[in-house]
């Protein structure tokens, strides 16, 4: 039955209406209200609800505003509801407080029974305090629960004062999009998906309405989209209940708000002066500015006026007619004056005149690019000034691109593809001015979309940037030697870069994000052609694998970093570091970046340097720093619309999850990556989270699956991984293939790897191939090997990959029967296992303490006390379900080896089956 109603993303609801259904199921009372703004889907909660409730009757009522003002006229309907009521059931003239807990408690006669009451703040006051008044006492409602809801802004109402509360919120994007997928299927172009959820802002019945202006070709990307694609009906029918109750002139202050609001958005509501001026302007009088009279629709906080949610902002502007906003926006710009309020003085005028006003354009483009304005309101001036351009002037191609790149660095994709889809819709215009529009498409779809097209669009804007333009030019081969770089391709890389030919010369230029910036920012000023051609032919030979040529040029493009102060050139520098294997500067090169980057609030690029500080500390093995900073990213990200560097960063938790041992983080990381990087072709993230997957692997000793995922990446073929990090996870590969009993698999591997650490790029190849190398050798060269390694690990720093290789030789050790030796090896990796969080690692360096004889390391518990440290080692893989060849395998012991310890295991701890040894380790494990 529940199945009739289906909810996204209300797990939290659902399980506090679950709890309510049984307290009632057990003879208990209780109460639940849910309060949410409209469009949330508090009436689909009640609904569910309902259904689910199998223990007994269901009462289920709507308040009906056209009775709100009958006394009692809520509970009659709600008593009505239990069929067969008559007119004495029904209260008449008066309720007792306490008579309605015994009306529920006669209709439920004895049996569970659930109220719901939707909409409850639309009852008549006495309804509604009959309503609050029982279900304030649970216990005196033997086996009754009332689950109410309501409007958001009434949940503090006096009635509903003390009664446990819900809240759902705006569905998340992911969450809509499950939704969204559900109601069309297959049918959405990816782009028309995107906007709906953007335009959408989580509120499933909205996204319902969006969905029903649409049709088959528009959906399908066959036919352009209604612009704007959430029109005032969509709205007002969504959320515009609470307005239409409002006076004529309290609607009209809010009109106000909303259009000062529209001009400032990034203050998050409206100047409360401006719009009291405003409306004594009109004539209005002081009680209109009340925010009491203000229906919950917005809030006087202080000295903004801030409107309850964004979708009614929306709906104030959206459903006003057109004549009426024009007075709304001309009122504000009389009231604006002084040079200080030039900008948005002439945003109102803008949006005031009934025709296009060419002065009114270069008006606004001047004052755009007046010293303190800031990134979003100088996006809004531009586009103001575009629409008052005519269409067959290349102004208007210009400033709606100037507008779209600055909307992109303030974190809003979304405008900035709208306005990129305006300025590539005029007329014919030269080509330098269509190659800044295809630049700014690129560099917004390389970090939203499949980096191959962006990689496309890139060169494309380099082609035709280049005999104007030479610094955006320039721009446009760096971005698209980043895309090549995400999706893998080395040559696409080498391509960007111009080859082996010159570099192509150009003025100076500033850039922020991977965009440029139409203002340099403030501070030490530097030559790019000599800041980019040491990047570029420094990342030439890397490329080309040339790495003696490569670090002179990339060691001045460090050394330029010192006195730098633009983010953009500091996150190219952190790249260059990484290139050189200097992991420190790396991190210290990000990390100012990332403060510059936050002081100046670039949105965009943020998180970016977020991603690279989180990866090069992965890199030092600092994985608990390397976490936090992704985890920033990934809130950073979201805001900033970037979804492939959410990709790189869920790949890099997923890499600090495998360090930690948490499986399910694991997974879920791993999906989330490869949930984008599939679509979008990013072969640097799908790489990273394979390799987080086989690590965790490894942790669990699943050997065999870890090599069986990673072979495929290492080794040459189609499947080959990413070409700047396969060879990161060759060491883990070694190790896979040697503990699951398959060296032969990798000494041309090995060999690669050689090559690779040669050439100074990871400060820890060379303990990593040493280990390698003592994986495969004979007994008679391994114990050198292993002691060689631990000797380049001292210098190279990095506790977690100190330890493998510590739990590897004390493993090499205790099979050479020297147990002593490896009893202190597997101390010391134990110890650093634990300093590392990696939980998976200190089981396994404890197995091993125990099999020397090291008690120390952890007793068994209860009955698996009699097992010897061996045994008690195959009962745990047992329990785990690995059959004896995969314990052998696990162990380094033979397959006989494991059938005799077996045996003795049910021997002594009396049991006949695998089943029951896992049930009895399983409890061991409980009580122990």
């Amino acid at each position: 039955m529940s199945g009739a109603v289906r909810l996204y993303g209300r797990r939290t609801e659902l399980e506090a209406v679950a709890a309510l259904s049984d307290r009632v199921r057990s003879g208990r009372g209780g109460a639940l209200l849910i309060a949410a703004e409209p469009g949330l889907g508090r009436t689909a909660l009640l609904r569910r609800a309902a259904a689910d409730f199998d223990a007994g009757p269901v009462l289920h009522t709507r308040a009906v505003p056209a009775e709100s003002r009958l006394p009692y006229s809520a509970l009659h309907a709600l008593l009505c509801a239990a069929g067969g009521a008559g007119p004495a059931g029904a209260p008449r003239s008066g309720l007792a407080p306490g008579a309605l807990l015994e009306l529920l408690r006669t209709r439920a006669a004895g049996r569970p029974l659930l109220v719901c009451v939707d909409d409850a703040h639309l009852c008549d006051d006495r309804s509604r305090a009959a309503l609050g008044f029982a279900a304030r006492r649970p216990d005196a409602m033997s086996a009754v629960g009332l689950l109410l809801t309501s409007a958001a802004h009434r949940a503090h109402d006096p009635d509903f004062a003390g009664l446990p509360v819900v809240r759902p919120g705006p569905l998340p994007e992911h969450t809509a999009g499950e939704l969204l997928d559900e109601l069309v299927g297959n049918g959405a172009d990816p782009a028309v998906r995107q906007a709906l959820l953007h335009e959408a802002e989580g509120n499933p019945a909205l996204l319902k309405a969006l969905l029903g202006r649409l049709s088959p070709a528009q959906l399908s990307g066959h036919a352009p989209l209604p612009r704007p694609l959430a029109d005032g009906d969509a709205l007002l029918g969504t959320v515009g209940d609470r307005l239409a109750v409002l006076p004529p002139d309290t609607a009209f202050v809010l009109l106000l708000a909303a259009a000062a609001q529209e001009q400032t958005p990034a203050t998050g509501g409206a100047d409360t002066a401006l719009v009291a001026r405003a409306a004594r302007a009109a004539g209005i009088g002081t009680w209109a500015l009340d925010a009491g009279r203000w229906a919950g629709v917005a809030r006087c906080d202080g000295d903004l006026i801030r409107f309850a949610n964004p979708l009614l902002r929306r709906a104030v502007l959206a459903g006003a007619p057109t004549a009426r906003r024009r007075a709304a926006h001309h009122l504000l710009a009389t009231v604006l004056t002084g040079d200080r309020h030039r900008l948005p003085r002439l945003l109102h005028r803008a949006l005031a005149a009934e025709a296009p006003d060419p002065r009114l354009a270069a008006g606004l483009a001047a004052a755009a690019s007046a010293p303190g304005v800031c990134g979003l309101q100088r996006s809004l001036a531009l586009a103001r000034a575009a629409e008052h351009t005519p269409a067959d002037d290349a102004a208007r191609t210009s400033r709606l691109t100037a507008a779209a790149e600055l909307a992109r660095l303030a974190g809003q994709p979304h405008r900035a593809r709208e306005l990129l889809a305006a300025a590539r819709a005029g007329g014919r215009v030269h080509d330098a001015v269509r190659g800044r529009a295809e630049l700014a498409a690129g560099v917004l779809g390389l970090g939203d979309g499949p980096v191959g097209d962006a990689q496309a669009a890139l060169l494309v804007a380099a082609g035709l940037l280049g005999p104007y333009d030479p610094r955006h030019a320039l721009t446009a081969r760096l971005a698209a030697m980043e895309a090549a770089w995400a999706a893998g391709d080395a040559a696409g890389c080498v391509a960007a870069l111009g080859g082996a030919g010159p570099a192509p010369a150009g003025p100076a230029t500033y850039t922020t994000g991977q965009g440029v910036c139409p203002h340099a920012p403030p501070g030490r000023a530097q030559p790019y052609g000599a800041s980019y051609d040491d990047y570029r032919s420094g990342m030439l030979a890397a490329l080309c694998a040339r790495p003696a040529a490569a670090r002179k040029p990339l060691r001045r493009v460090l050394e330029r970093a010192v006195d730098d102060d633009d983010p953009q050139r500091l996150l190219r520098a952190g790249s260059a570091a990484l290139v050189l294997g200097d992991i420190a500067a790396a991190i210290r090169i990000t990390a100012r970046g990332l403060a510059l980057g936050r002081a100046r609030d670039l949105v965009a690029l943020v998180p970016q340097l977020l991603e690279h500080l989180a990866y090069a500390e992965l890199r030092a093995g600092r994985h608990a720093r390397a976490g936090a900073h992704a985890r920033e990213g990934l809130t950073a990200g979201h805001r900033a619309g970037r979804r492939n560097t959410l990709a790189h960063l869920h790949a890099v938790l997923a890499l600090v999850a495998s360090v930690e041992s948490d499986a399910a983080a694991v997974a879920g990381h791993v999906g989330a990556a490869m949930a984008i990087a599939g679509p979008h072709g990013l072969a640097q993230a799908a790489t990273l989270a394979e390799w987080a997957s086989a690590r965790a692997d490894l942790g669990r000793g699943r050997a065999a699956e870890a090599a069986a995922r990673l072979g495929p990446l290492v080794r040459e073929g189609p499947r080959r991984g990413h070409f700047a990090v396969r060879m990161l996870a060759v060491p883990c590969f070694v190790e896979a293939t040697a503990l699951a009993g398959r060296p032969d698999d990798a000494p041309a591997v090995v060999e690669e790897f050689a090559a690779w650490a040669a050439h100074g790029g990871d400060p820890q190849a060379p303990a990593l191939l040493a280990r390698c190398r003592a994986l495969l050798a004979c007994p008679d060269e391994a114990d050198a090997l292993y002691a060689h390694a631990l000797a380049l690990h001292a210098s190279a720093g990095g506790d977690f990959e100190w330890a493998r290789t510590q739990l590897l030789y004390g493993k090499w050790l205790r099979r050479r029967r020297r147990p002593g030796e490896a009893r202190g090896r597997l101390r010391d990796a134990l110890v650093a296992f634990e300093r590392s969080e990696a939980l998976a690692w200190v089981d396994q360096a404890r197995a091993e303490l125990r099999a020397t004889g090291d008690v120390a390391a952890g007793e068994p518990a209860g009955a698996l006390s009699c097992l010897t440290p061996q045994q008690l080692r195959i009962a745990h893989c047992v329990a785990e379900g690995a059959t004896n060849r995969e314990v052998a395998q696990r162990l380094s012991v033979s397959h006989r080896t494991v059938d005799h310890h077996l045996r003795n295991v049910f021997a002594q701890l009396g049991v006949r089956s695998r089943v029951e040894l896992s049930r009895l380790v399983e409890r061991a494990g409980r009580t122990g």
